[in-house]
């Protein structure tokens, strides 16, 4: 592997263990949010309990994607530099935005809403956990549209000078295309990964704490929420895509003849090439659904795209690699559709009600219980919301390529000048070493989490709004 390839790799380290814990605290933060408003409305202390462990989720969580985020933005300087100096200014307000947000206002009101039990007013208190919920959702909207400017450039000019690129408009940058189709598409994302992680503990400490069968069933309802949702905006956000980067619909059909009435293949068995592989399994027309809300709609295929940039943007290659693009664009859409049907399963035999359905074993049934071997399987349900969320962003970025930029730069333009394999190699082994000491270090926490009973609150917190005690 060359410079450029060992440093893609090192980023697409560092951003993949990012995001396992983002989504996390996205969810978390207004899983607790909400417990914490429901106990106010309803004063039953099982949603006060689970107020308190899910908030306990969230820091550790927040922590570890906090020490996770800073690395990634260190990347722009480390490997990337090239890019940084050239979209600093596009760049710049974005990412100094979501810092403040993410150090100042939620840290600080994480802590204020932890140290806060029986010492701030009951309605300021729960006031602090509702901003945290809603600092996290601005802070992903902003980075999502950073993101969403490599996908779709707007709101930018080019200095006559310096030749750099300047924001001409934050109120543009912020109302993109893309990013008012992702914001909700990720959204939906994070719910199902929190939804996923509630589930598993839920699952694992039915025995301890009757509130955990409210966790485990609230986690369920996230995932097949999350994961309808997903697919809603999802379905949008493809059409979006088609639109302003054509490339990246036809790389994920591997369809590279022009085609209307484009059929999407489910499976594929053989070479993703000029020749149709030699088993596959399709579904007529989809794809032209999916990319232009018609069933008849036409799909450009990738010889015709490839020949119209050569003559827009000059000699090269202007095709992503079309395996990654092909099976992780499936690969997301089946593990998504594994997580919803797992959640929809647990729902169903968790039910109080006694449902029956022909020719299914008793121990299947709803109402009957959720038998030992599936209670094993619902233990490794925060796998498949992690899995097709990082499904999602590989086929997100690597199906971009060659741009790091769409339109304007490409990956080899971005890379740091004078950078060695060696450095690259040594940065990505202390990373990945450190991201496994951390990896461990959650893992041990959130079990040791799962192992203690439900926290309590001191019974003698106010019940009015007196002033608070510091």
């Amino acid at each position: 592997m060359d410079v450029l390839d060992l440093t893609r790799l090192q980023f697409a380290v560092v951003t993949i263990y990012h995001y396992l814990f983002v989504p996390l605290s996205i969810c978390l933060s207004a899983t607790a949010a909400g417990l914490h408003l429901t106990w106010l409305r309803t004063g039953d202390d099982r949603f006060r309990d689970l107020t308190r462990f899910v908030g306990k989720l969230l820091i550790v969580t927040f922590a570890v994607g906090v020490v996770t985020g800073l690395v990634q933005e260190f990347q722009f300087g480390l490997g990337w530099s090239a890019f940084a100096k050239f979209y600093g200014d596009v760049f710049g307000p974005t990412l100094a935005i979501e810092g403040m947000l993410a150090f100042f206002l939620e840290a600080t009101f994480l802590a204020l809403w932890y140290f806060g039990w029986g010492r701030l007013p009951r309605r300021l208190h729960a006031a602090t956990i509702v901003i945290v919920a809603a600092g996290t959702l601005l802070s992903a909207y902003i980075i999502l549209a950073a993101n969403s400017f490599m996908q779709n450039p707007v709101a930018y000019a080019l200095d006559p000078v310096t030749g750099r690129a300047h924001l001409t408009s934050f109120v543009e940058l912020l109302t993109n295309e893309v990013v008012l189709a992702a914001f909700p598409h990720t959204m939906a994302g994070a719910a199902m990964a929190g939804g996923g992680l509630l589930l598993a503990i839920g699952v694992r400490r039915l025995a301890a704490d009757p509130a955990f069968r409210t966790l485990s069933r609230l986690g369920a309802w996230l995932m097949l929420a999350g994961g309808a949702l997903t697919a809603i905006t999802g379905d949008h956000l493809g059409k979006v895509m088609t639109a302003v980067q054509p490339m990246k619909m036809a790389a994920a059909e591997a369809l590279y003849e022009t085609t209307t009435g484009a059929p999407f293949s489910v499976f594929a068995l053989g070479t993703l090439g000029h020749e149709k592989p030699f088993l596959t399994v399709e579904i007529p027309r989809l794809l032209s659904f999916l990319g232009t809300g018609s069933f008849s709609g036409t799909v450009q295929g990738i010889d015709d795209l490839q020949a119209q940039y050569v003559a827009q943007y000059g000699p090269g290659s202007y095709v992503p690699m079309i395996p990654v693009a092909f099976w992780t664009f499936r690969l997301m859409i089946g593990a998504g559709v594994a997580g919803m049907a797992l959640a929809a399963y647990y729902l169903w035999a968790s039910s109080t009600r006694k449902w029956r359905l022909p020719l299914l074993p008793a121990a299947l049934q709803a109402g009957a219980g959720v038998p030992g071997w599936a209670r094993r399987i619902l233990l490794l349900a925060p796998l498949l919301p992690a899995a097709a969320n990082t499904f999602g962003w590989v086929f997100t970025e690597t199906a971009r390529q060659p741009w790091l930029a769409f339109g304007i730069s490409t990956v080899a333009d971005g890379v740091s000048p004078g950078l060695t394999s060696v450095e690259v190699v040594a940065s990505l082994a202390g990373f990945t070493l450190v991201y496994g000491l951390l990896a461990v270090a959650w893992y041990r926490l959130v079990v040791h989490l799962c192992g203690k009973p439900l926290a309590e609150v001191p019974e003698k917190s106010p019940a009015a709004d007196p002033a608070p005690a510091y």
